[in-house]
Order: C-alpha cells, then sequence, then structure tokens
C-alpha cells in the first residue's frame, strides 16, 4: 500500500471515529499530496511523498515559530499538535550512533577503491550517506549527517 493510499485510508477512519483535529491534517496531507500529483500529471512514488510531508513539517514548524513570535499560541499549538500527526507517516528518524556508522561504513567503501576522501570529496560522501539512509528506510536532518561527514574527513 503506498503511503498516498494509507492516508487516504486513515482519513477515512478519523471520519468515522469523528476526529476532527486528525481529520483535517489528514485532509491537508492528502491535498498537498493530491496537488503534486497534478502538477506532476503521474502518480506519486512514496519518497516523493515523503518529501512532500518534510516540506509539510517544514512548513508547520515555521509557521510555529512565526505565531509564537506574533503572541498567537493558541494557532501554534494548532501546528505543534499537527506535526506528530505528519511524522506517523515519515520513515522513523535515524540516531547519532546510526548516522556514525553509516558515514564510516562509506568511508570505508570509498577508501577501498581509491585513496581516503579529503574534505574536497564531501559532496559525493553526503550524497552516498544520503542514498545509503534512504535504501535503509530512515530520515536524518542533513545539517547533522552533514556536521558528522564533516568530522570524520578531518
Amino acid at each position: 500500500m503506498t503511503l498516498v493510499e494509507r492516508v487516504h485510508q486513515d482519513m477515512v477512519v478519523a471520519m468515522k471515529a469523528r476526529e476532527e483535529a486528525r481529520l483535517s491534517t489528514l485532509r491537508m496531507i492528502k491535498t498537498a499530496l493530491k496537488n503534486k500529483e497534478i502538477e506532476k500529471r503521474a502518480p506519486l512514488t512514496d519518497a516523493e511523498a515523503v518529501q512532500i510531508l518534510a516540506t509539510q513539517i517544514k512548513q508547520r514548524r515555521e509557521s510555529m515559530e512565526q505565531f509564537t513570535k506574533g503572541n498567537r499560541p493558541e494557532l501554534a499549538a494548532k501546528e505543534a499538535a499537527e506535526i506528530p500527526i505528519i511524522e506517523h507517516y515519515m520513515p522513523k528518524v535515524a540516531d547519532e550512533a546510526q548516522i556514525h556508522a553509516l558515514v564510516q561504513a562509506v568511508i570505508a567503501e570509498i577508501t577501498a577503491s581509491s585513496a581516503k576522501p579529503t574534505a574536497k570529496e564531501m559532496g559525493s560522501v553526503m550524497k552516498a550517506v544520503q542514498s545509503r539512509l534512504q535504501a535503509e528506510d530512515l530520515r536524518a536532518d542533513g545539517k547533522l549527517v552533514s556536521e558528522i561527514v564533516r568530522a570524520a574527513l578531518a
């Protein structure tokens, strides 16, 4: 079952259970996915759907910050409540130990085929680590991965 189908199914369940907050969040997710599908003119892959969900989470966090600055705690709380609902559909977050292990494995692979990568080759190492994370159905903050790779290559 694709991510889009899961969202639709969960939306029906939320309707039957009369969970208003969850239902409105799922409707927003479904709308964002459908808009991207229309824009693309083809069904979305799960990777594309996850990317859209990541954007939705980022938007919620930015909105929370703005509402907090604007002294609107009720709207900030609403945005904060939506984030866990969206994160439910995201791959699990990799912890620092997993990222360190992946970075070391990628560097070991590159070292086996050529010399140890330098800071100039950070981009290729980052790309390999990100693809590994995606292959293992994990997600990680790019900034954290960048810091770990930079430290490993130093």
